[in-house]
């Protein structure tokens, strides 16, 4: 059994790529994830959203 990691859709991204492979690994709406990731870090002050996206643009990998 093979598991596909996470990594940045640089295809359709449009910061950095994250939602959009969040999106792509687990099956969902690109729209739908972008819209609920501002949605959720709007909600906790904005800072937390932000750090985390950061984090997680520097931590995952690219796509080819």
């Amino acid at each position: 059994m093979t598991t596909a990691s996470i990594t940045r859709d640089k295809r359709n991204a449009m910061v950095g790529g994250v939602c959009a492979g969040l999106a792509r690994h687990f099956g969902w709406s690109v729209t739908g994830t972008r819209v609920v990731y501002v949605l959720l870090s709007l909600l906790s002050a904005a800072f937390p959203g932000i750090l985390v996206y950061l984090i997680l643009w520097l931590l995952l990998p690219g796509s080819d």
